[in-house]
This record gives structure tokens, sequence and C-alpha cells, in this order.
């Protein structure tokens, strides 16, 4: 029996999608990537979204067994409007992932998380055999921490703890992140605080010294991963 409802099938993106043929483009070179039996890590974003429409209409053309984990409730949504059937870390591990990001540098090197949800992103990419990450020119820096701060998942109860210790690495601005449309901070789907912080340097080891901070859920850094970058040129 299924459920009679409108929610989900009339669900609609909640932001405008800028740069919306560039993003179609890389799309298409996603959809190619697509094939029988696979297990898709499915990020989070407008570019996202985009490849995901291309791959639901693939997969519905082709009759394809194709099965997605998301990172985020909001994606996971949209997978059921499209028809996508969901798995789960627990049985399936990705045999390739796509996402966007906020940040990349000529190392392939990352700032992800505006959309808070860089624990599962973090997790799906560590947990993937190929990771496919998707950005526009304006995400392309030569250093880290120049146009976005890097986020930090905080379990609440440790906001001061964290806030001291990230000022010991070298953090001159920390910002607990405040919620658009509720009163208060955001709230992660882990029930955790997002603090959005800037630093003097982003070293090689920063990832790793800000989750080594007890209450630090986990960072929106990517150092040194495995990461083919797919371009979505500018018109």
């Amino acid at each position: 029996m299924h459920w009679q409802n409108s929610l989900i099938s009339n669900l609609e993106w909640s932001s405008e999608i800028i740069n919306i043929s560039g993003k179609q483009k890389v799309a298409a070179q996603i959809v190619d990537k697509v094939k029988d039996g696979d297990v898709i890590g499915i990020g989070s974003g407008s570019t996202v979204y985009v490849a995901l429409l291309a791959i639901a209409d693939k997969i519905k053309r082709e009759k394809l067994n194709v099965k997605g984990i998301p990172t985020s409730l909001e994606i996971s949504m949209f997978c059921s409007k499209l028809g996508i059937p969901l798995t789960t870390l627990f049985e399936h591990k990705p045999d390739w992932l796509f996402d966007g990001a906020d940040e990349v540098d000529p190392d392939n090197s990352l700032i992800k998380g505006r959309g808070g949800a860089m624990f599962k992103e973090k997790l799906l990419i560590s947990s993937s055999a190929k990771n496919y990450i998707i950005v526009d020119e304006s995400k392309v820096v030569k250093k880290l921490n120049t146009n976005f701060p890097v986020p930090i998942e905080v379990f609440p109860q440790a906001l001061l703890h964290v806030e001291h210790e990230l000022k010991q690495l070298g953090a001159n601005s920390i910002v607990l992140r405040p919620a658009k449309g509720k009163d208060g901070a955001i709230i992660t789907e882990n029930n955790n605080l997002i603090l959005d912080c800037y630093f003097d340097e982003v070293g090689k080891t920063l990832e790793k010294d800000i989750k080594s901070i007890t209450g630090v859920i986990e960072s929106g850094l990517f150092i040194g991963y495995e990461l083919e970058i797919i371009l979505a040129a500018n018109n």
C-alpha cells in the first residue's frame, strides 16, 4: 500500500539554480557513468539535483537496477519523488559518488558543508571507490577559506570548549550559523550545531587537528582525498 499524498510529488528545489546550462552539461557527463547494478553515493546541492534529474530519466528509460545512498534528508525526498531506490551503508558500499563543493584549490582539496551535511558527505566520500566533485568556475580558488568559511559540526554542550580550541588552531572568526526560517541556530540532521570559521592559515594538518577536538563531530575540510573534479563552465 502506498501513501496517498502530494507532499513528495509536489516537491520543488527551494532556491534558484544558477548557471543551469553549465550544470546540465556536467550532469550529462555524470549520467554517462551510470550503469546497471550501480550503487551511487548522492551528494547535496543544486548541481547534484540537476544531475539527479538526468540520472532518474536514464534509469526509467533503460530500466536500470540502480540504488542511491543520499547524504541528506532533502536529497532522500527527491530520490523518492524521482523513483530512485535507496539503500544504506549497512547494506552496500558505494561504487562511486557525485557531489558538489563550496571551494576547490589546485590540490583538489575542498571546503564543503554550506548545506550542513558534511558529516554524511565525508562518510560517503571515505566509503566510495570513486568520487566525482562537480563545481563551476566560481568555486575554484587559489587557497581554501577564501570565499567560504570552514563549517564545523559541534555537539551542542561542547560549543564553548570547541570555540576555545579552535582559537588555539588559528581561527580568527568563529560564528554560530543562524537558521533561515526558524529562530535560533541551524540544527543539523544529527541534532548538532555548526560553527563557520575563518583561519589564519589552512595547513595540511588542519582537518585532522580540528577533528581531534573533543566535541567536534566533523568539519567541512576535505584535504588529501582521491577526487576527480568536473568543471561546469560558466556561460
